[in-house]
C-alpha cells in the first residue's frame, strides 16, 4: 500500500511541477496584458486558461467514467477536436479575467482533490485513467507555457507599451 501511496504523491508533485510553470510563464503581467490576443493565434493568455481549465474539467468529467470501465464520448460529436476547442474557447471568451482566474484556482483544486483522493491503482502505471489525466493535464499545461514564453519574447515593445499607457 505504501508504494501506491508514493507513487500518488509522485503523481501529484508532477501535476503541480507542471502546473507551477504554467504559472510562471504569465507571473508579473497586468490585466491588460493578460487579455491581448495573439498569444497563440486569436488567443489571449486569459483564454489559453480558459482552454486549460476547460480540459481539467473534461478530466473531471470523464475519468469517473473511464474507472468505471467506460468509455467517455469522443469529441466527433462536435466535430473533433479543434471543433470542440473552438466552441468552448467562445463561451469562456464571455467571462472576465477575474471570473477566469477564479475557475482555473477551483477546478484545479478540485481535479488535485479527486487524484489525491482516488483508489490507490487509479493511476498506477499507464492506465486509461493515467493517460487521459496526463493528456488533459500535465502534458498539456507545457505547450502552453512554452508558446506564452515565446510570446513574452517576441512582443517585449508592446508588453512595456501598454505598462506606460496603463500608467498615464
Amino acid at each position: 500500500m505504501v508504494h501506491s501511496h508514493k507513487q500518488t504523491e509522485k503523481l501529484l508533485q508532477r501535476l503541480d511541477a507542471a502546473w507551477t510553470d504554467l504559472a510562471r510563464s504569465y507571473a508579473g503581467l497586468s490585466d491588460a496584458q493578460m487579455t491581448v490576443s495573439g498569444v497563440i493565434e486569436d488567443w489571449s493568455i486569459k483564454d489559453i486558461i480558459a482552454h486549460v481549465t476547460t480540459w481539467e474539467a473534461e478530466a473531471l468529467k470523464h475519468l469517473p467514467v473511464i474507472m468505471a470501465g467506460g468509455a467517455p464520448p469522443r469529441y466527433v460529436t462536435y466535430g473533433g477536436l479543434d471543433a470542440f476547442n473552438l466552441r468552448m474557447s467562445r463561451q469562456m471568451r464571455e467571462l472576465s479575467l477575474a471570473n477566469v482566474l477564479h475557475q482555473r484556482d477551483d477546478t484545479h483544486e478540485r481535479l488535485v482533490d479527486f487524484v489525491r483522493n482516488a483508489p490507490q491503482d487509479t493511476f498506477a502505471g499507464e492506465t486509461r485513467a493515467r493517460r487521459r489525466l496526463r493528456l488533459d493535464s500535465y502534458s498539456h499545461y507545457p505547450l502552453h507555457a512554452e508558446a506564452i514564453r515565446e510570446w513574452r519574447l517576441r512582443v517585449p515593445a508592446i508588453l512595456s507599451e501598454q505598462d506606460s499607457n496603463h500608467a498615464e
